[in-house]
């Protein structure tokens, strides 16, 4: 993974090695500018050439890969360098359970214990409203455009337009479709009944083994071909099956039948949230200025098996639009976790809905906020040692420390040094030896906070 550089005046270079990058911290040429994603700044540079860089997006409900990437055209082929490679988790599941929560406790209130009018002119909805599940998905992919921006040369965004059409994908026979012609014909269809199955054999759980579509109800006994009657399945149990009813092949097995059923009855709803949000991202970074190659995720997929690429969100991203060639496929993922920037209860509540306490009114307590990445250094007791991870706050001054390999409890603010502030973002902590490192981030560099 390539390393971010900022010039003396803050204005992004090209991204270095990350032995370049090593070099000139320890020379005092540079100073650690941030750890996530990890950027140094030059001291006594300003400017520089650049190359053409691009940022490649594919966004998903769940998770959206997204990198950056620098364009080579040799002999009418463009050849596509990975310089950095992200994924940002989504937390739109998150956000609906909490505003369920929210609108069965404030229903509650208004009926059964203090009765209130229903207030009809606060259920206007502006046009281009989204819900804030998948508001959440738009913001924080332009977000993370925007920070990508300031931390390298941009030139262009290439952006997936997924396109899950329901109608299409409850009857397939429907023709006049144009991404089911030609060579890309019934991949939006086959990625959906993947994404659906997470790409395993419904009958035996297989894994990376070849998949095929399975009619649940068999064509030679009245089954269609929509997809609520399509599954997955590999060879051996496909033969298996033959033309007996999905009921008689499972009859000793009721769980499994159960889970396929279930799951065929699934509803679309990840697919209407791409559609729903596609466009609306799609403008928000025609906003910036910047040109915009669209790509289908049919073509996505085509260019990926026909670079023989592994699944992964970051390498889709890679592959979107027009492209030949992909290098440094294996680079490492900077992974994105979005957290929040905390709660506007001043309450924690229990199973009823009920209060159990209440929290401070300061978010900050000696310098430090829930959330923020620090360093603590305890020169003795059961707790000696290095610690850097996220830090949770007490108004009493003693805090805890998320780090890579646990948590540790009862740290002194007095041990504690800020390496970031919270963003709203998570970056998982992995292990290497004996230091904790942020992905992609040597130990030594990480922890010590230069300049």
């Amino acid at each position: 993974m390539q390393v971010f550089v900022l010039d003396r005046k803050k204005k992004p270079l090209m991204p270095c090695h990350p032995a370049r990058a090593r070099e000139l911290l320890r020379e005092g040429r540079a100073v650690v500018h941030r750890l996530a994603p990890f950027t140094i700044r030059l001291k006594n540079r300003v400017g520089g050439d650049t190359q053409p860089v691009r940022i490649k997006i594919d966004p998903g409900s769940k998770t959206t890969g997204l990198v950056v990437v620098r364009e080579e055209d040799k002999d009418g082929e463009k050849t596509v360098h990975i310089l950095h490679a992200a994924e940002i988790h989504h937390r739109g599941t998150q956000i609906k359970k909490n505003l369920d929560q929210r609108r069965s406790f404030r229903r509650r209130r208004r009926s059964t214990l203090r009765y209130r009018k229903p207030r009809f002119d606060n259920r206007r909805r502006p046009e281009g409203w989204l819900p804030p599940s998948l508001q959440h998905r738009v913001d924080s992919t332009a977000s993370w455009v925007e920070r990508f921006r300031r931390l390298v040369p941009v030139s262009g965004i290439s952006q997936e337009l997924v396109r899950f059409d329901i109608q299409q994908i409850e009857n397939p026979e429907i023709a006049g479709v144009e991404y089911q012609q030609g060579t890309l014909a019934g991949y939006e269809v086959r990625e959906y009944l993947l994404e659906k199955g997470g790409r395993t054999c419904a009958y035996c759980g297989a894994e990376n083994v070849p998949l095929e579509i399975d009619h649940i109800h068999p064509r030679g006994r009245g089954g269609s071909n929509r997809v609520s009657n399509l599954t997955l399945a590999c060879r051996v149990c496909n033969q298996k099956k033959g033309n007996r009813p999905v009921e008689a092949f499972l009859a000793k097995k009721p769980e499994v039948l159960n889970r396929i059923l279930s799951r065929a009855r699934a509803p679309l709803k990840e697919a209407a949230a791409v559609n729903a949000t596609r466009w609306v991202l799609f403008e928000r970074l025609r906003a910036t200025g910047l040109p915009i190659e669209q790509g289908s995720g049919g073509r996505t997929k085509f260019n990926r098996i026909r670079l023989g690429l592994p699944k992964t969100h970051a390498i889709d991203a890679a592959c979107v639009g027009l492209v030949d060639h992909v290098l440094n496929a294996d680079s490492p993922v900077f992974r994105i976790a979005a957290t929040g920037r905390g709660s506007y209860r001043r309450t924690r509540l229990d199973s009823f809905g009920f209060p159990r306490g209440y929290l401070t009114r300061e978010k900050r307590h000696s310098g430090f906020a829930t959330g923020d990445l620090v360093q603590a250094v305890v020169p003795s007791g059961k707790k000696a040692g290095t610690h850097v991870g996220r830090v949770a706050v007490r108004s009493s001054g003693s805090f805890n420390i998320q780090t890579g390999s646990g948590v540790v409890q009862g740290i002194s603010h007095k041990y504690c040094r800020l390496l970031q502030r919270a963003d709203g973002y998570g970056y998982p902590l992995e292990r290497k030896g004996e230091g904790a490192f942020l992905p992609g981030v040597n130990a030594e560099v990480s922890i010590a906070r230069q300049g």
